[in-house]
């Protein structure tokens, strides 16, 4: 029997995704590990592979098609010895539950607008997944956007990824050899003065998709992640009472444990930021309520430390987490984050890699940022803002001094803990980071 492949839940506030591209066409054979498709999801673009072996019967959406919902129908495979008639009289049916790829459910999804079939993809997508010729062309989410930003025809670049797949490595090959780069537009005729002025953007796929550029504007396409940002984070200033403390940490004592550290061995360099979240994982382990969310009915205080560190990507923003972040040491620390950072800015990272995090902690100290203020993500109780190591004059024992200073600021839930318990959590901070060996013990 045909079996149903559904639209997976790719992250744990995913409804709904855009099929990106498909990697597999009617016909072809496939075994588990095998990538299908990829979608565009409110976290990353990612790509999904096979579960079970078999035929590609029937790709049931189009790549390119927008808020195709989770546990919908997107393809029909049909298991060995099966052939086109298996497919007379089945109905491919949505999955009661789970992550999708499996074997059809029992009941059918009420089909949805949003994932009829579209007369054709975006163009950006259709000339990074095929070749001028119609051949498909297998090709890391990555080294796709970095051909479209670049002008690649990646249907000339050899891959040499898994399975002849192209990957970063050979964009940038062929980007530095000349390969593959498409020819420019030929110019178009300038417009006559008794001719109406015409839109910066006529071709028809582009105005489809994206508004024309005028004079007063230019209006951009809202991706998934953006407009899960936007849903979330103004429910957040809507729903949840926020209150802000601001606290300044001397950084001098870190900064020389830090050189001194950094100088014992290569294996490792250890950051300003890794000190921030071990010292704050520390505090919160300390003073748990901070550690905590609010539900209807009672405060969950969580037992484990599980620290998110904001991570900027293209087209928004992403929260890998360092898991029981309490229980490691700085070099671990930084190991971590420095890899889930890579990953995230590669759309590489795992749904659990990114989800349920207890605190937040968002630093713009390397883009000069002095101090602000952050958004609090829910359901954490709180988030840590933290700005950039400036000299300041302080008076240290009744006289004037200079010093590297830090303003750090908790956006805190008022509904879980109240000032001074935000305040006391700050006191401990500010301990652990202006007397950093303390944290080593």
């Amino acid at each position: 029997m045909p079996i149903t492949i559904t639209m997976p839940a790719l992250s744990p506030t995913m409804e709904e995704g855009t099929l990106a591209s498909w990697q597999v066409k009617p016909g072809d054979t496939v075994s588990s590990g095998d990538v299908l498709c990829e979608i565009e999801t409110d976290k990353a673009t990612m790509e999904v592979e096979a579960v079970d072996e078999g035929t590609i019967g029937k790709l049931l959406v189009d790549a390119g098609t927008e808020g195709v919902k989770v546990n919908a129908p997107i393809a029909v495979l049909l298991e060995e010895g099966e052939d086109e008639s298996a497919l007379d009289g089945f109905e491919a049916k949505a999955a009661g539950g789970g992550s999708g790829g499996g074997a059809a459910a029992e009941k059918a999804p009420e089909p949805a607008p949003e994932a009829e079939a579209k007369d054709e993809p975006k163009a950006a997508q259709k000339a990074a997944s095929t070749s001028s010729s119609g051949g498909r062309v297998f090709a890391s989410p990555l080294a796709k956007r970095m051909a479209s930003q670049e002008g690649l025809d990646l249907s000339q670049v050899e891959g040499t990824g898994p399975k002849g797949r192209v990957v970063k490595r050979d964009v940038e090959a062929a980007l530095e050899s000349g390969t593959g780069r498409k020819q420019a537009d030929a110019p178009k005729a300038e417009a006559t003065s008794d001719a109406p002025a015409k839109s910066a953007v006529s071709a028809p796929a582009a105005a489809k998709d994206y508004p024309p550029v005028t004079d007063d504007y230019e209006e951009i396409k809202l991706n998934s992640m953006r407009k899960t940002i936007a849903r979330r984070l103004t429910e957040s200033k809507q729903t949840v009472p926020h209150f802000y403390l601001t606290i300044d940490i001397e950084l001098d004592g870190l900064l020389a444990l830090r050189k001194d550290l950094n100088s014992r061995s290569d294996a490792y360099k250890i950051s300003v930021n890794d000190f921030i979240v071990r010292a704050s994982a520390l505090a919160l382990r300390k003073h748990p309520e901070i550690n905590s969310q609010f539900t209807e009915n009672a405060i969950l205080q969580h037992r484990k430390v599980d620290v998110s560190v904001a991570v900027a990507i293209e087209g928004g923003l992403i929260t890998p987490v360092v898991r029981n972040t309490d229980q490691k040491g700085l070099q671990q620390i930084s190991a971590e984050t420095k890899d889930l950072a890579g990953r995230a800015r590669e759309g590489k990272l795992k749904p659990d890699e990114f989800a349920g995090g207890t605190f937040t902690i968002s630093n713009l100290g390397m883009f000069g940022i002095d101090q602000f203020v952050a958004v609090i993500n829910p359901p954490q109780a709180a988030i840590l803002a933290v700005g950039s190591g400036t000299q300041k004059p302080v008076v240290k024992d009744g006289a004037l001094a200079v010093a590297t200073v830090m303003t750090a600021t908790l956006s805190a839930d008022h509904r879980v803990f109240g000032g001074a318990e935000g305040a006391v959590f700050l006191e401990t901070l500010k301990g652990l980071l202006e007397d950093p060996l303390t944290m080593l013990l």
